[in-house]
């Protein structure tokens, strides 16, 4: 198996390239990213300005045109047909991967309608670095940014608080204080993380208890990537098995090992594994 030969046979393919950028660090950007958007006939980008900083850094010479949420279906026939006649397009956002959170699925589901290829080139991502400073459950939910309407944060957050996962939000730093009262109505017991300016000069991240949270006194700078952290048991507080549970146990005890079932009934409910060990080997010491 030829990696090199592989990869260097990709770069040259026509197609669309979905490409990852810093999301702020410049020397976050990977060799094959910059080479990608140097063959690049076009680069698609939300912001001429923002991508000119990282390209004029790497002496990217390749034609921009701007491409962002209040252009991108107008902009769609032109570059389809770019892609169809031959051309190699590169799709960036400001920062991190395009079409999360971020304009490009509809350019993307265009392609596919039309058969044109369409490859990853994977790089800085703001979410998998939240979550991998966390300390938080793995399994994560990831929303991106809060509706506008208040309502309609309020009815979001209500589903959102029954996950049993690590949950990731995008939040700009004019809504950070809006949100917080929601936060610590829908997430209580629970941890959180702002990692705010990811890889940049004035990185931070602020480790609370949402019980705790408190509405910044000045409107921070820089956009936040919030991790609030999945369901905490408390072993002291756990709940009793209830009589329906047991009777449930009783008709798995022979069915099911011990392990098994601990697995099943501890799932979504707050009551300790050990407290449901227990009564299945009760059980087996009485049969």
């Amino acid at each position: 198996m030829i990696i090199k030969s592989q990869s260097l046979r990709k770069v040259n393919e026509n197609g669309l390239y979905i490409v990852s950028t810093p999301i702020g660090n410049l020397k976050d950007i990977t060799l094959r990213a910059i080479e990608t958007l140097r063959k690049s006939d076009f680069i698609l980008c939300e912001d001429t300005r923002v991508s000119k900083n990282l390209l004029d850094r790497y002496e990217i010479k390749s034609k921009l045109i701007s491409n962002h949420k209040f252009n991108e279906k107008k902009n769609i026939v032109k570059i389809i047909e770019y892609l169809k006649s031959g051309k190699t397009i590169s799709l960036i956002s400001d920062a991190g991967t395009p079409s999360i959170s971020d304009p490009g699925s509809i350019l993307i589901n265009e392609c596919v309608k039309n058969d044109i290829k369409i490859f990853s080139i994977p790089g800085p991502s703001a979410v998998a670095s939240a979550v991998s400073v966390s300390g938080f459950s793995e399994k994560f939910f990831f929303y991106g940014f809060f509706p506008e309407k208040k309502q309609s944060l309020i009815n979001e957050l209500e589903k959102l608080s029954v996950l049993d996962s690590s949950l990731v939000f995008f939040v700009s730093p004019r809504k950070v204080n809006k949100i917080i009262p929601e936060l610590k109505k829908n997430f209580k017991g629970r941890k959180i993380i702002f990692c705010r300016e990811i890889s940049k000069l004035y990185e931070e991240y602020i480790r609370k208890e949402v019980d705790d949270l408190e509405i910044f006194e000045e409107e921070p700078k820089g956009e936040f990537t919030i991790v609030v952290s999945e369901k905490i048991v408390d072993e002291n507080t756990s709940q009793k098995l209830s009589e329906s549970d047991k009777n449930i146990i009783k008709k798995m005890i022979n069915k099911l090992s011990t392990k098994e079932i601990t697995t099943i009934i501890g799932h979504n409910k707050n009551v300790s594994k050990k407290e449901i060990y227990n009564y299945c080997l009760k059980l087996k010491n009485e049969n």
